[in-house]
């Protein structure tokens, strides 16, 4: 059974994957008018720098966007003032605007077009060549398109794969009439891009979706009425629908770089600006068996829950991965293949190499979106950024929770609330907004500031004691106003 929680708030959405109760994936992405990984413009062509092999677009936002100019580019003969269709392959970054490519697709469950292509061509993972003969046999080459079949195209009928084909071939034709009749240059493409992809990839049968805002609702019921055992429901309580569901203390869990083995072994994952190292330990998992054989329970419970948390944390790049040294060379091999299938179900653009000399092993990842620190986290102030803290806008979900949760269940409302001092400045500057956001305008709120707290404390004040003990923390009705 797969669960699928789908979480929107005001300037963000929330989405997590659950695999037969087990938090498998968390997908986040912000209400930006940035421009997000394979959004769609109608651009103009604004400088061409052969010097530096670049082009700069302008799609309509602060900064141009760039591409390079690839032998292909020149052979088309773009030209300065030329509207074109690119597509976002890397955010702005700094001063730096987007990277763009004219390579521009549209994806499917079965099949993805890319305009400028031609013919057909196969996932790598799609080996079986009496299957890749008989999608050819009905999908034919289409002019000015390249179409790509997917790896679920396999095990998909005739009659879905020809139904998705028309749907994409509209959006394609949508596309290039933008392009050719619309006056504007700017985004044409790619609204709710993170949802539509994990619909997209994980409606299996037995699959449960929970969505907490009335147009997904409508807009993923008609996707999925024709779609059998998927039962999607609305959820519409108070507390927010991660919190009611246990998923926020998971992903809290996430900040902790040590995670438990259930053999009582651990593994201890390091992000630095290079690379993200993971590191195997036996722990308490030394007691009863050859020392052999305990290496390798222990790497191989390893192996699965880092392929989990790859993908559950969304690391990217280089990842460095140190296993319990194995004398035995079998016994690396059965850890390399359960790491090759716990990393299975990951659709993005992974690869794993052996084992080195050293007996680590390398994985390089493409990046699905943000990973889950970049909404978590931001820079300590205290330590001038070298450390890194709860995003206040994060504590004041959890803290709402919270609120919400002692009111509904208990009629309370005062609560004391104790913040580290790396907030003060941001939570004082704008103390009604705080209030605000955390459900506190209509309660007796408490607030200190201390040293030395992970992210923020909660107490709900039952006795008349408890608040006269705090009396000097009280928030006054005039500075809720403010």
């Amino acid at each position: 059974m797969r669960d699928i929680f789908i979480e929107r708030g005001k300037n963000l959405l929330r989405v997590a994957i659950k695999e037969k109760t087990i938090l498998t994936e968390c997908f986040v992405e912000e209400c930006s008018k940035e421009p997000q990984i394979g959004e769609i413009y109608k651009g103009r062509v604004k400088t061409i720098l052969p010097g530096i092999n670049s082009i700069f677009v302008d799609i309509g936002l602060k900064k141009e966007g760039y591409m390079y100019l690839s032998n292909e580019i020149k052979s088309q003969g773009i030209k300065k003032g030329q509207e074109i269709l690119v597509e976002i392959v890397k955010e702005p970054l700094g001063s730096k605007g987007a990277k763009l490519t004219n390579k521009v697709s549209i994806p499917g469950s079965f099949m993805v077009l890319s305009l400028g292509g031609k013919g057909i061509t196969f996932s790598k993972r799609i080996s079986n060549s009496e299957a890749k003969e008989k999608i050819e046999e009905f999908i034919k080459p289409i002019d000015g398109l390249e179409v790509t079949i997917r790896t679920d195209a396999v095990s998909a009928s005739k009659e879905d794969m020809l139904c998705e084909l028309q749907t994409l071939l509209e959006e394609v034709r949508g596309l290039e009439r933008k392009l050719n009749y619309s006056l504007n240059i700017g985004k044409i493409y790619g609204d709710n891009l993170i949802l539509n992809k994990i619909l997209r990839e994980n409606l299996g049968n037995n699959t449960n979706i929970v969505v907490d805002n009335e147009e997904d609702f409508k807009d993923i019921k008609e996707a999925v009425n024709k779609k059998e055992n998927i039962n999607i429901s609305l959820f519409n309580e108070s507390r927010s629908l991660f919190d009611y569901y246990g998923i926020e203390k998971e992903i809290i869990k996430l900040r902790h770089n040590k995670v438990n083995l259930n053999c009582g072994g651990s593994i201890v994952i390091d992000k630095t600006e290079a690379m993200n190292v993971i590191d195997v330990n036996t722990g308490k998992n030394t007691k009863g068996r050859s020392f052999d054989k305990i290496i390798l329970e222990t790497n191989l419970e390893a192996a699965k829950e880092i392929g989990r948390q790859i993908m559950l944390r969304n690391l990217s790049g280089i990842i460095v991965i140190d296993f319990i040294d194995m004398r035995d060379f079998s016994h690396k091999a059965i850890v390399m293949n359960a790491l090759k299938e716990a990393l299975s179900p990951d659709k993005g653009n992974i690869k794993i190499f052996p084992f080195t000399e050293l007996d680590l092993v390398q994985i390089a990842r493409k990046r699905r979106g943000k990973s889950i620190y970049d909404y978590l986290e931001e820079p300590c102030l205290r330590c001038k950024g070298n450390g890194e803290v709860l995003k206040i806008s994060y504590i004041e979900n959890l803290l709402r929770n919270e609120i919400i949760k002692s009111n509904i269940d208990n009629a309370i409302e005062d609560f004391y609330i104790e913040l580290d001092k790396n907030y003060e400045e941001i939570v004082t500057g704008d103390l009604f907004n705080f209030l605000r956001n955390i459900e506190g305008l209509n309660k007796e709120i408490y607030l200190n500031f201390a040293c030395g707290i992970e992210g923020y404390k909660i107490e709900p004040l039952i006795f008349q004691s408890q608040k006269e003990n705090l009396k000097n923390f009280k928030i006054k009705g005039y500075e809720k106003c403010e």
